[in-house]
């Protein structure tokens, strides 16, 4: 499958050609895209540096006779 996107700024006219061209191939599609704004954020989730731990666990060895 194929899609086309076609933002807002190229207008309705290349929206309505690219349809036209491509509406007799069932493996093309053509879109609008609808999103106002980028919703990716510019700053970490987190708020500043992530720190690394060692998530391993100690456990104590059973059925071993240290003396």
């Amino acid at each position: 499958m194929i899609y086309f996107v076609v933002p807002p700024e190229l207008g309705e006219d290349v929206f309505r050609r690219l349809q036209e061209r491509y509406r007799d191939n069932p493996q093309v599609t053509v879109i609008r895209e609808r999103r106002k704004a980028e919703r990716r954020r510019t700053t970490p989730a987190g708020g500043g540096e992530r720190q690394l731990r060692d998530r391993r666990r100690r456990r104590p060895a059973s059925g071993l006779d240290v003396e």
